[in-house]
C-alpha cells in the first residue's frame, strides 16, 4: 500500500513511514505542490495511491466521487509531526483493512 501526502502534512513523515507504507509519496516530491485537488486526485486515482490530509476538500470530494482513489482524513487539527507519524503506524491494520475493501472510500482518523 502506498499513500500520498497532501501539502498540509510534512514532507518529513515519508522516511518515518516508508517502512509501513512502501512506495509511499509526498505532494512536494512529486513536483505537485500548491496543486488544484482535482490534480492531485486523479495523480492518485490514476498511481494507485490512498490520498492521507487533513484537507476537508479531499473529504468532500471522496464523499462525492467515491474510490478510487481512497481518501484518509486525519481530524487532528494543529498538531506535531510526531503525533501523525504515531497515528499513521499505530492505525496500519485498519488502513490495510480500509484499503482492501470494496465498499469503503472514506477512512476518517483522529
Amino acid at each position: 500500500m502506498k499513500l500520498l501526502l497532501d501539502e498540509n502534512l510534512s514532507d518529513r513523515i515519508i522516511h518515518r513511514i516508508v517502512d509501513l507504507y512502501p512506495d509511499s509519496e509526498h505532494v512536494k516530491m512529486l513536483g505537485l505542490i500548491n496543486t488544484d485537488d482535482a490534480v492531485i486526485w486523479e495523480y492518485a486515482k490514476t498511481n494507485g495511491f490512498v490520498i492521507a490530509s487533513k484537507d476537508a476538500d479531499f473529504h468532500q470530494r471522496s464523499l462525492l466521487y467515491g474510490h478510487p482513489p481512497k481518501f484518509i482524513y486525519l481530524r487532528v487539527g494543529n498538531c506535531p509531526t510526531s503525533k501523525i507519524i504515531q497515528i499513521l503506524r499505530d492505525s496500519l491494520d485498519t488502513i490495510i483493512q480500509f484499503e482492501s475493501s470494496e465498499t469503503e472510500s472514506l477512512l476518517v482518523l483522529a
